[in-house]
């Protein structure tokens, strides 16, 4: 159990400006610094590194140094896993520490954050130092005076950039298969959620991981992410953030070594309920969880609610009930239940998404403002929007924020309709007693991820990713480590 004394006690802690981790060292760049905003109250917490492309490159060098003389690449599996085994140790000895430190970099309840940051990021390691030795090649099935074999390498240098919403959890996605494949990384963190992975850096050097195999390199993306995707010394990328963004690093690649992308670049969830649903009031309070949870900062939340026409108005009104009881406050008071928009511009632009939902036409059944402004933080209202037509801005574009847009519809073809009716297809739920109706929507609705009678929750053993621009690859599962190898034909005659 939490204990609110000792998270009082750590948030106190000041927080050192922290360098970049270069070659198992902390390092000074050339571009000066960035103040760290914390959502809680807008105070400045710390500075990091505002990197130039120079520093980017002398990071890429230092891992292609690490991965050409084996010191990783060339450990076998076992002698990786234990150093993995050793880092999701020393992640659980400071679970709370990094939690804290998280949270006061990016807002997200201390709760969530405790089981989705730390506690994700531990199993997420050891996951893949638990399989990585049970990873093989292939013999392949040919004439028999031929031996063919499929072997598995490390592909090299994988760049890594990752958001600010779950800066650990996704960090580790990313991280952890990457190296228990053999490879080495260099990360650029989200500017507003860097300080919890300059602490996994630290973390891992302690666990045992070579000099150079793990690198972090804070800035700005326009600048450090770039050099990063234009490197020709980079032979995978791997992205969560947003299209806009995923769009420029394909063209990087493009320009450069055409180096694989894999983007996971979010969506705009369907989350349909019909009215046979097994237990209306739990599909209420689960809906309202899976989309105001983090103040809405998640890339698979639910945010098109899609009611079946007849239960409309009663669902809507206990979804709404749910909504008004979340208690938005500091998140690293244990009681509250949602927590903070990560930053100025990420709150301006929710509320903005309200205005111009209000414009086309919606209706706001709560929330929708901005509050607890005295305290200088980042605040608002979960908001539960009816009246939104399927093509309606705020049903169509990720808002990120505390926002749900409600559709009803009549039937399952139209409930089908409306949700296929989007550029994304990360996530999605149903709620339904028809066992049938749950198989065919599961197979009609285009999405990577599908939950049916509930939303969220999905662990290490199943793979996140999704279709259309939601983007491509996947993260989690054995799947993920596909991303990370190469494979190589030995056609060995006889």
């Amino acid at each position: 159990m939490l204990d609110q004394q000792r998270i009082d006690t750590l948030r106190s802690e000041p927080v050192a400006a922290r360098k970049l981790f270069i070659d198992g060292q902390w390092q000074s760049g050339s571009g000066g610094v960035l103040e760290v905003l914390s959502p809680i109250d807008g105070s400045v917490l710390t500075t990091i590194e505002r990197a130039s492309a120079d520093d980017m490159t002398r990071a890429i060098a230092s891992a292609r140094t690490a991965f050409d003389d084996g010191r990783w690449s060339r450990l076998a599996p076992a002698g990786r896993k234990k150093v993995l085994h050793r880092l999701a140790d020393l992640i659980e000895r400071e679970a709370l520490a990094l939690s804290v430190l998280g949270v006061r970099d990016n807002g997200t309840e201390i709760n969530m954050a405790f089981k989705a940051e730390s506690g994700s990021a531990a199993g997420t390691f050891r996951y893949y130092a638990e399989a990585i030795d049970k990873v093989y090649g292939e013999i392949a099935p040919t004439d028999e005076n031929i031996l063919a074999l499929v072997h598995k390498e490390p592909v090299g240098v994988v760049g890594a950039i990752v958001p600010w919403n779950f800066p650990l959890m996704i960090g580790a996605w990313k991280i952890a298969p990457a190296l228990a494949a053999g490879n080495s990384i260099v990360l650029k963190p989200a500017e507003t959620a860097s300080l919890s992975l300059l602490r996994l850096a630290e973390l891992a050097s302690e666990a045992g991981l070579p000099d150079g195999v793990f690198n972090v390199v804070t800035g700005k993306g326009s600048v450090v992410g770039e050099a990063l995707a234009l490197s020709m010394d980079v032979d995978v990328l791997a992205f969560t953030g947003s299209g806009a963004t995923g769009r420029r690093l394909l063209e990087y690649a493009a320009r450069s070594n055409l180096k694989r992308c894999y983007l996971e670049l979010g969506g705009k969830s369907p989350n349909i309920v019909f009215a046979d649903a097994p237990d209306l009031d739990r599909a209420a309070g689960v809906s309202a969880s899976g989309i105001f949870r983090n103040s809405g900062q998640v890339c698979v939340a639910g945010s098109r609610l899609l009611v079946q026409r007849e239960i409309h108005d009663d669902f809507v009104a206990a979804l709404a009930k749910r909504a008004e009881a979340f208690r938005v406050g500091d998140p690293l008071d244990l009681g509250s239940d949602i927590g903070a928009v990560n930053s100025l511009a990420q709150l301006e632009g929710d509320l903005a998404f309200v205005a111009t939902a209000e414009k086309e036409g919606a209706e706001r059944v709560t929330g929708g403002n901005r509050i607890l402004e005295d305290t200088g933080g980042y605040y608002m209202q979960p908001t539960v929007l009816t009246g939104v037509g399927p093509r309606d801005t705020v049903a169509q574009e990720e808002v990120f924020g505390p926002v749900l847009a409600v559709i009803p519809f009549d039937s399952e073809d139209e409930a089908i309709a409306i949700a296929n009716d989007s550029n994304f297809g990360l996530a999605g739920a149903v709620w339904t007693s028809d066992l049938s109706r749950a198989h065919r929507m599961v197979r009609r609705v285009k999405t990577g991820v599908i939950h049916v009678n509930t939303y969220g929750g999905a662990d290490a053993t199943v793979p996140l990713g999704g279709v259309k621009q939601s983007g491509n690859g996947h993260d989690k599962s054995l799947h993920a480590l596909d991303k990370y190898f190469d494979l190589k034909t030995a056609w060995i005659q006889l």
